[in-house]
């Protein structure tokens, strides 16, 4: 790896530069091109008639620069290479990308290959000298290109492709070395291949530091995919006049393949034993994924057709690159989903603590989060597996986290570079993938993973390793290393994505048993009302009868030796209609307590068959009253018909039992449905009640009359509501005292049980 082609107007530049300045310097307006070919600049539009020229420009073609300027190319080139430039302008789309026009001859025997392109207003002509006659010829060059695409579709490891891209540029090139090198995060170069020629020292997995190649020159390199320096030792033909003649600013030469480079970089060449030179940009995803640096000890000229072939190999390397990486990062990424379903899938099933549940699942948290250690910080405890640091040194972390308010997720591989007190356990945890769960509490999941000694061998000790210094190019390149410490292995970006996505589940599942913890403590309150209920009921109700019952058994003593029959039967049905009242009490809490006990077992109800069965087993307490049943068509439905008809029973017994004071009863059962459920309707002309106690009705042992009025035990339409809720529908009640009520309850088409 080389550092930046960056340039400067006159070598005593290099004398002011210091290490601050190396991203300012101006790269892209060096004023001045390589003197292997020579630059003419045109008006984009109008006119034909020259505006700039390079100054070496009689070098070439014996014309002088001041001849030259504002003449058209007819005057400066001749008739038949201004003609061929010519027509080939008129036939191709010129960008800011060089396009080859062809091989001119100027003169008698000066061959030329021009490059145009237009760039700030100007059309910018580049004649580079060649030996040939005729123009570039493909036909030997292309089949390796063939031949490399056949060899690389069958490889599937990055530093595999890429020794055999350093292979095929070099036999193209004919280059003594070729480098293949990847930037790591900080900008480094480390390099995966090389191809050498005998007699050239090896960099192989060697690394190039960030600062050889500045900001600038990065961008340079996304700009213009491709750059040659022929000859180190150049001498750089400047431009006149110095500035663009049509903007007044300098030019820029961004994308000219003659571009002039800092003299820096050209002592750095010649310091590194190189007098030739030439990089191939790999871009992948639009980043600059790394380069393809080639060297040779004496100078060395490139032919356009080389170049090109060369541009086009680099070109299909990035995209075999950025495939392998995607399979590799799809790889990766269906692994770590994998371990989270898994994972996801036992929290979900389990019913203990949210925290115990996380750490039954601890192994495949480690394997998650490739991770040594792992621990859950949930208000006072703390839960452990694996290599973590101690317990008071993770609770200091915790609040550190808090305090400096580091997100939802947080990842680190150089915890002691951000945390000073993490370098007393560096060895276990110098990286850190943190994850709150919980979006108000300080509760957090932690990953650790343990330090990865590293032993760095650099090509040369690097400017920043060795302490502040003047700006010049580094004048040793032999092979410096270096041992790091407090550094973990990276977090991989798909695990930091998808920690995320775990965080979010993680949550859910959260939400979720705080919604059945909600569940259940809005049954727990029902169930302690109706526990209220069952107090009140055996402490009055059932007590009451069996008041009853002693009390006759004392009058019914007491009137031993009492010839009064009359008398003594009045006691015994006395005494016989409270035990009996007892008994219905016990059965119906009996019934009650079933409710929520017994499992559903449901299948398609005929429910106007129900109905008729109702109606039979009600006709012992009808007798002789007159009762006008009114029975609609009513649809079947699912559900457990010894439940529903046990809550259709009871919703008819009190329509009859509410309608008794009436000389006629008229009692109706009518349907509707919608998408959802089916709705049944039991309506009557009874007593009805008031709906300010509408709230009461359905509650255990409520009664809304008094008993001597319309006898019961006040628990039937608690049952009619724990059926219905157990089908997943509901229940509701409408009336006018007096003139009757209406009791209504819904069964969903499509029943939970």
């Amino acid at each position: 790896m080389m550092p930046a082609a960056t340039a400067t107007q006159v070598p005593s530049a290099l004398q002011a530069l210091n290490l601050l300045s190396c991203d300012q310097e101006p790269i892209r307006i060096p004023g001045s091109i390589q003197p292997h070919g020579f630059l003419l600049a045109l008006p984009q539009d109008g006119e034909r008639r020259v505006v700039q020229v390079s100054a070496n420009l009689a070098q070439h073609i014996g014309v002088a620069c001041e001849q030259a300027l504002g003449k058209a190319l007819p005057a400066i080139l001749g008739e038949r290479a201004a003609s061929q430039l010519e027509a080939e302008l008129a036939r191709v789309e010129l960008s800011a990308q060089p396009t080859h026009l062809g091989t001119v001859l100027v003169g008698k025997e000066r061959y030329f290959d021009v490059l145009a392109h237009v760039f700030d207003r100007l059309l910018v002509l580049e004649f580079e000298v060649v030996t040939r006659a005729t123009p570039p010829d493909f036909r030997h060059l292309y089949p390796k290109v063939g031949s490399f695409l056949l060899k690389i579709n069958d490889v599937h490891d990055i530093i595999e492709m890429s020794a055999i891209a350093a292979r095929q540029i070099r036999d193209v090139t004919g280059f003594g070395r070729v480098l293949v090198y990847q930037f790591d995060r900080d900008g480094h170069g480390h390099v995966l291949a090389e191809s050498l020629a005998d007699g050239y020292g090896s960099y192989l997995g060697q690394r190039f530091p960030a600062s050889d190649i500045p900001r600038q020159a990065r961008e340079l390199y996304m700009l213009n995919r491709i750059r040659l320096i022929h000859d180190a030792n150049y001498t750089p033909a400047r431009l006149v006049p110095d500035v663009n003649p049509l903007t007044g600013a300098p030019n820029d030469l961004s994308h000219a393949a003659l571009r002039s480079v800092s003299p820096i970089h050209l002592q750095y060449m010649r310091n590194m034993g190189t007098l030739a030179s030439m990089s191939v940009s790999l871009v992948v995803k639009g980043q600059l994924w790394g380069l393809i640096s080639c060297h040779n000890e004496t100078p060395l000229p490139v032919a356009f057709e080389q170049r090109t072939v060369c541009e086009q190999l680099g070109q299909i390397l990035a995209l075999r690159i950025e495939s392998r990486t995607d399979a590799g990062e799809l790889e990766f990424r269906l692994e770590v989903r994998r371990t989270m379903v898994s994972m996801l899938a036992g929290l979900t099933q389990q019913n203990v603590d949210f925290a115990d549940s996380l750490r039954g699942v601890f192994p495949a948290l480690l394997h998650f989060g490739r991770a040594s250690g792992a621990a859950i910080v949930v208000d006072d405890r703390l839960l452990t597996y694996g290599d973590v640091p101690g317990d008071e040194e993770v609770r200091e972390l915790v609040q550190w986290l808090v305090a400096n308010n580091h997100g939802e997720v947080f990842h680190t591989d150089q915890l002691s570079a951000l945390h000073v007190p993490a370098s007393a356990y560096s060895r276990v945890a110098s990286g850190l993938l943190s994850m709150s769960i919980s979006r108000i509490h300080p509760h957090y999941l932690l990953w650790f993973r343990p330090e990865v000694v590293q032993s760095i061998d650099w090509a040369g000790q690097p400017q920043e390793k060795s302490g502040p210094a003047q700006l010049t190019p580094r004048s040793s390149f032999a092979s410096w290393r270096e041992t790091i410490h407090g550094i973990s292995a990276p977090w991989h970006g798909g695990e930091i994505e998808l920690a995320t996505e775990f965080r979010g589940a993680l949550l859910g599942i959260v939400l979720e048993r705080a919604e059945q913890m909600a569940e259940l403590a809005e049954e727990l309150g029902r169930a302690n009302k109706e526990l209220e209920a069952f107090s009140y009921s055996v402490s009055h109700d059932l007590r009451a009868p069996l008041r009853h019952i002693a009390g006759f058994a004392d009058l019914l003593a007491d009137t031993a030796g009492v010839d009064d029959l009359d008398k003594r039967r009045r006691f015994l049905k006395n005494i016989k209609d409270s035990a009996r009242l007892a008994g219905k009490l016990v059965d119906d809490l009996l019934s009650f307590a079933q409710m929520g006990r017994a499992a559903l077992h449901p299948c398609m109800v005929n429910m106007n068959e129900l109905v008729r069965g109702c109606i039979q087993k009600l006709a012992l307490d009808i007798r002789e009253r007159q009762v006008d049943w009114a029975i609609g068509t009513l649809p079947s439905v699912r559900g457990d018909p010894t439940f529903v008809q046990l809550a259709l029973y009871n919703l008819l017994s009190n329509a009859v039992k509410f309608t008794s004071q009436k000389e006629l009863a008229r009692i109706a059962v009518t349907a509707s449905e919608n998408a959802e459920e089916v709705v049944f309707h039991v309506a009557d002309n009874g007593a009805g009640f008031n709906m300010e106690y509408v709230h009461k009705l359905f509650g255990v042992f409520q009664r809304l009359h008094r008993m001597e009025d319309f006898p019961g035990t006040g628990i039937g339409l608690a049952n009619v509501r724990r059926i219905i809720e157990r089908h997943g529908g509901r229940v509701w009640a409408e009336s006018t005292p007096g003139e009757g009520a209406t009791f209504s309850f819904s069964i969903p088409k499509d029943i939970v049980t």
